[in-house]
C-alpha cells in the first residue's frame, strides 16, 4: 500500500518533491522519483510484498512505460504464470512488476484480469500519454486535475489531494457542486471534490490523457444486475461460506505481519474465523472499547477473540477531547463528516503498533443489504390526493414551506430521508439556507445526490436492489472506503476488504435482492453463517453502529473547539451563511437540534483553517 504522484509538464516541477512528501505516512518505508520523457513519478512506499524488489516507480525493460501503483493484487501469482507462459519475464516478486507486465502485454483489457484493491498511473514516453484506473469499488482513492500556463499543458495525478495544496500554482477554488454533496451526504461524491480543478477518478473507471486532447474518463466496470436465479437457501448459504473462505485464504498473502480489525459485529467475526481457518498464524485481532453502553462492541469482540484463541488487542477509546479530535481531522485529504472517522483512526493507529495489514469487515452491509433502510423503498410511500393537493397549494404560495415533506412521495420522500440538506427550500433541510446566493447558483441544489438517484433509477428504481446498488458507488466507496483508506494509512496501516472480493461481488451483485432478506431482516446469509460459525452473543442481537456520542461531545468537550470552529466561518468560508450557522451552534451547545448537521460544518471549517480555498 502506497502513495503515488505523478506529474506531466514543467508546471509542477519546482514542488514535486513537497508534493510527493506529503503523502509519507502513506508510504513510510521509501520515497522515490523518476524522471520519465516530460513526466515525474513519484512513490511513497508501504512495504508489504517483496520488501526487498518491488520499489517504484517502475519500468518497463525498454524504458517506454512507468508505473506508479498503490494496492494490492491478489490474483498476482496466477498472472504471472500466465505472463510468463506468454514469454515474458520477471525481476521481482512483486504484484506491482505483473501489473506493469499485463499492462504491456493485454493493454487495458489487464484491468478485467486484476482481483484486488488499486489505483494505479501508467506513463508512456513514447507518445506521451497517461493512463489511470481505479477499482471497481474505489477501494483504493485516485484524483488528477489538469492545468494549463504560458509554458504549456500539464497533468497531475494523485491518491489524495494533499499533493495538490502542495504545488503552489494549482489552483484552489471552491467547487460548489462538491460542497452541495458534503453538506447533503458528508462527503463530496466523485467526480467532484472541493475544489473545483481537482477531479477525483469514479470507482470502476479509467481515464487517458495526452497534450493536445483533454481528459477523456470511462467506466471500465459497471454494477451488474440482477440475473442469476437463486438456488436453494441452504446451498447458496454454503456457496457463500466457501466464497468467503476463498477470499479471506487469498488476502493473507504478505511478507509483513498480518492482523484483523474486530468490532464484535457479524462481518469482522466472520473475517476471523475464515482467517482462523485458513491458519493464520499468530492471529492478532484489534478492537475498540467504548465508555458508553450504546456504543460499546467489546465484549462481543472478546468472546470471538476467545474461540479462536486470537491475540487480542483492546484499545480504551481514547477521551475525545478537542485534541484528539483536531489531531485526527487533520490527517483528512479533504472534510469527511461520518463521525467513525475518529475511532477508526485511534483504532489503525494501535493495529500499526503490532502489524502492517489488517483485515476488515468493511462492505458486508452493503453488499449483503445489512442496512435497514434497503427495506425503506419507494412504495412503502405512496402518493395521495391530499399530498397532490399540498403540492399544489406549496407550488402557488398558498401554504407554508415548513409542510413541504409532507407533500412529498415514493423516492423523493425517500431522497429526503437520506440527504441532511437537499433542495426543499423552506423546510428544515433546504440548502438554501446554510449558502450565501451566488453559492446557492454553483451548487445547483436540485442536482443533490444526483448519482445516487441515476444509480437507483438505473437498476430498476428504488427497490432494495436498486437501493443496495446505489450505495455502492456512493455510501460505499466515499464514505466507508474512504474513511478507512484515510484513518489506517494516516497511521501507514494497509487493510484490506476480502468481504468485497471480486468473486464474491459477481456471485452476490447477480442474485435477486431477495436472498439477503428473511423474517430477520437484511443479511440473511452472512446470519446464517453467524450463527453456524459464531458464538450466539455476535448475532443474537442488535446491530450496533461504530461512531462517537455528538451531542455530549458538543455539549461539553468540543464546546470550545466548535464554538472556535463557527466563529472563523465568515473569513475561512465566506460562502456559508453564518447567522443559520451560529443558530446551530446554539442549539448543539446545549444539546438540541440536529448534531450530525453541526458536525458536518465544524469539520468543514476544520479542515478550510489548513486547506483555504478562492471562492
Amino acid at each position: 500500500m502506497c502513495g503515488i504522484l505523478l506529474a506531466v509538464g514543467d508546471a509542477f516541477r519546482a514542488d514535486f518533491e513537497m508534493a510527493l512528501a506529503a503523502l509519507k505516512s502513506r508510504g513510510p518505508d521509501a520515497r522515490e522519483v523518476l524522471a520519465h520523457g516530460d513526466a515525474l513519478l513519484g512513490h511513497a512506499r508501504l512495504a508489504v510484498i517483496d520488501l526487498a524488489g518491488g520499489r517504484q516507480p517502475m519500468s518497463t525493460a525498454d524504458g517506454r512505460l512507468a508505473m506508479v501503483y498503490n494496492g494490492e493484487i491478489y490474483n498476482f501469482a496466477a498472472l504471472r504464470r500466465e505472463l510468463e507462459a506468454a514469454g515474458h519475464a520477471f525481476a521481482t516478486r512483486s504484484d506491482s512488476e505483473v501489473l506493469l507486465a499485463g499492462y504491456r502485454h493485454w493493454g487495458e483489457a489487464v484491468l478485467h484480469k486484476l482481483d484486488g484493491m488499486f489505483a494505479f498511473a501508467i506513463h508512456d514516453r513514447q507518445d506521451g500519454s497517461v493512463f489511470l484506473a481505479r477499482d471497481r469499488l474505489g477501494i483504493k482513492p485516485l484524483f488528477w486535475g489538469e492545468h494549463a500556463n504560458a509554458h504549456g499543458e500539464n497533468f497531475v495525478a494523485a491518491s489524495t489531494l494533499a499533493p495538490f495544496f502542495a504545488l503552489k500554482v494549482f489552483p484552489k477554488k471552491l467547487d460548489a457542486e462538491g460542497l452541495r454533496d458534503y453538506l447533503a451526504f458528508q462527503t463530496p461524491l466523485a467526480p467532484h471534490t472541493l475544489v473545483r480543478d481537482i477531479h477525483a477518478l469514479p470507482p470502476g473507471a479509467c481515464l487517458k490523457w495526452r497534450v493536445g486532447a483533454r481528459a477523456t474518463v470511462s467506466q471500465w466496470w459497471t454494477i451488474p444486475d440482477a440475473t442469476a436465479k437463486a438456488p436453494e437457501r441452504e446451498a447458496l448459504v454454503a456457496e457463500t461460506d466457501a466464497l468467503l473462505a476463498q477470499a479471506v485464504r487469498d488476502q493473507l498473502v504478505a511478507d509483513v505481519p498480518l492482523g484483523a480489525f474486530l468490532s464484535g459485529g457479524i462481518d469482522s467475526s466472520l473475517v476471523v474465523h475464515y482467517m482462523a481457518q485458513a491458519g493464520a498464524r499468530p492471529l492478532k485481532t484489534f478492537s475498540v472499547r467504548f465508555a458508553e453502553a450504546g456504543f460499546d462492541e467489546s465484549p462481543h469482540a472478546r468472546a470471538v477473540a476467545e474461540k479462536y484463541g486470537t491475540e487480542h488487542h483492546v484499545l480504551d477509546a481514547p477521551e475525545l477531547t478537542a485534541d484528539t479530535l483536531a489531531a485526527a481531522l487533520a490527517d483528512l485529504d479533504q472534510p469527511l463528516a461520518d463521525p467513525a472517522y475518529i475511532p477508526t483512526w485511534a483504532l489503525s493507529r494501535l493495529t500499526r503498533q503490532h502489524v502492517t495489514v489488517a483485515l476488515s469487515g468493511d462492505g458486508g452491509d452493503e453488499l449483503f443489504g445489512g442496512y435497514p433502510r434497503f427495506l425503506d423503498g419507494a412504495d412503502r410511500y405512496p402518493d395521495s390526493l391530499g399530498k397532490r393537493m399540498l403540492r399544489g397549494l406549496l407550488r402557488h404560495g398558498l401554504a407554508p414551506a415548513s409542510l413541504r415533506r409532507r407533500a412529498l412521495a415514493g423516492a423523493e420522500l425517500l431522497l429526503y430521508r437520506r440527504v441532511e440538506l437537499g433542495d426543499y427550500p423552506g423546510s428544515r433541510k433546504d440548502l438554501r439556507r446554510y449558502l450565501a446566493p451566488e453559492t446557492v447558483r454553483a451548487a445547483r441544489p436540485d442536482h443533490t445526490l444526483e448519482l445516487w438517484r441515476e444509480l437507483a433509477a438505473r437498476h430498476g428504481g428504488y427497490d432494495r436492489g436498486a437501493l443496495l446498488r446505489a450505495d455502492l458507488w456512493t455510501y460505499l466507496s466515499e464514505n466507508c472506503l474512504a474513511k478507512t483508506d484515510r484513518a489506517s494509512m494516516a497511521h501507514g496501516l494497509e487493510v484490506r476488504v476480502p468481504l468485497l472480493a471480486n468473486a464474491i461481488q459477481d456471485r452476490m451483485l447477480r442474485l435477486p435482492a431477495a436472498v439477503h432478506f428473511d423474517a430477520g431482516g437484511g443479511k440473511a446469509l452472512l446470519r446464517a453463517l453467524a450463527r453456524k460459525h459464531l458464538p450466539e452473543t455476535v448475532w443474537n442481537r442488535e446491530k450496533h453502529g461504530f461512531s462517537v456520542p455528538l451531542r455530549a461531545n458538543f455539549a461539553g468537550a468540543w464546546r470550545d473547539w466548535g464554538a472556535a470552529q463557527v466563529a472563523a466561518a465568515a473569513t475561512r468560508a465566506p460562502w456559508l451563511a453564518t447567522g443559520p450557522l451560529a443558530a446551530l451552534w446554539q442549539e448543539a451547545q446545549q444539546g438540541r437540534g440536529n448534531v450530525r448537521l453541526m458536525y458536518t460544518f465544524a469539520v468543514l471549517l476544520a479542515w478550510l483553517e489548513t486547506h483555504p480555498l478562492e471562492s
